[in-house]
């Protein structure tokens, strides 16, 4: 199971003390979050992509980069990628980069992104946004598998005989996960290569998860992928911690209020009683994230949201801080009861090794005089 946390990289005013950070500091914090996520022993750090103020990660791969040189066992990953807006020849090429800088850490989660107006910042029709999901998706696999690429699209100009530089590290492209809230065309899509499927489901409730992960299961099994158990699936969620419930809810209740994506709606406990969010001590956070198999089944991934709505850096690495508490009960309880045959997540050297590689990555061969690899020299 693979526990971590994406960030939406949104630049929020802190509703206690009213101070906004500078975009720098927002970058910057992000970076020391995914370290100290490195730190209590979590799997995976996940950015977002955003074109938009108020939002800074607009372009995901200089972030991960740069984690990725400070960091050695942390898996990096989107949230996503904008598979609609972005040119697939663009995102194999920074990708393909990407791998060989962390040494294979990289995923993608592929998205069409919900914010209208940046389409035609990037010359498209948010109406399309499916078919160019759907076209530039397959195009994007071809590229990473193909050497040489003839093509010929709607959306795109043709390609002749275009060969990506570099090729994808070890040959092996980038497992990818389709991150979708609400469109059965993308749990379809991830079901029919046999992907990854991500429900962010922050701001939805059980049933409407539970109906999308059914879906994406069972066209998993009819694309003749394996039992419909063993699809590969990733969960969002969000919490904030206390010592007792009572402070944990004293604490988050002015973020929640005053927050962009859901300040002045429902109630914070009518919020916490329809959704994922779990706000209370660390015993109750970790029984309410364990009970989302309840209605997703076993799964792969659980990413959480925790740097957000104006929550100052102090407090994000603190509430890190007790998620590391709680980290080994909460990986003690996805693995109980879980069925032998349930597959974990792929990553680069599981795929890897399901080819039956003998011969070592060239990133981990062993230079004759120096006795470190290429890699490691890099990063020293």
């Amino acid at each position: 199971m693979q526990i971590g946390l994406f960030s939406v990289g949104d630049v929020s005013a802190d509703p206690t003390t009213g101070r906004t950070p500078t975009e720098h500091e927002r970058i910057m914090n992000t970076v020391a979050i995914a370290k100290k996520a490195e730190e209590i022993g979590l799997d995976v750090f996940a950015t977002g992509e955003h074109h938009n103020p108020p939002f800074v990660p607009s372009s995901p791969t200089t972030l991960l980069g740069f984690i990725a040189a400070q960091t050695k066992t942390l898996l990096l990953s989107t949230a996503t990628t904008l598979i609609t807006t972005n040119d697939p020849v663009k995102i194999a090429e920074d990708y393909s980069v990407l791998q060989h800088l962390s040494g294979g850490r990289v995923d993608l989660m592929m998205g069409r992104g919900n914010t209208g107006p940046v389409y035609p910042w990037f010359g498209q029709d948010i109406r399309n946004g499916v078919a160019l999901a759907v076209e530039n998706y397959a195009l994007l696999r071809r590229l990473w598998r193909e050497e040489d690429v003839d093509w010929k699209g709607k959306f795109r100009t043709p390609l002749q005989g275009f060969t990506l530089a570099p090729r994808p590290l070890d040959g092996i492209p980038p497992f990818v996960w389709h991150g979708s809230i609400r469109t059965p065309e993308i749990a379809e899509q991830a079901a029919f290569y046999g992907d990854g499927y991500f429900h962010n489901n922050i701001f939805w409730n059980a049933e409407h998860t539970a109906q999308m992960i059914r879906l994406y299961r069972r066209r998993f099994e009819h694309h003749g992928h394996g039992p419909a158990d063993t699809a590969i699936v990733g969960l969002g969620g969000q919490f904030y911690m206390g010592r007792n419930s009572q402070d944990a809810l004293r604490e988050f209740r002015p973020y929640f209020n005053e927050a962009p994506v859901y300040g002045h709606g429902p109630s914070l406990e009518t919020y916490m009683a329809e959704t994922p969010l779990a706000v209370g001590s660390p015993q109750e956070v970790l029984e309410k994230t364990l009970a989302f198999r309840n209605y997703a089944g076993h799964y792969q991934r659980q990413l959480f949201l925790v740097d957000h709505a104006g929550l100052p850096l102090k407090t994000v690495l603190n509430q890190l801080d007790l998620l590391g508490e709680i980290l080994p009960d909460l990986r003690a309880g996805f693995a109980e009861g879980r069925p032998a045959h349930i597959p974990e997540a792929p990553t680069h050297a599981s795929m890897l090794a399901a080819q039956g590689a003998h011969e070592a990555p060239r990133h981990d061969a062993v230079d004759d005089v120096t006795g470190t690899s290429p890699y490691e020299m890099a990063r020293a």
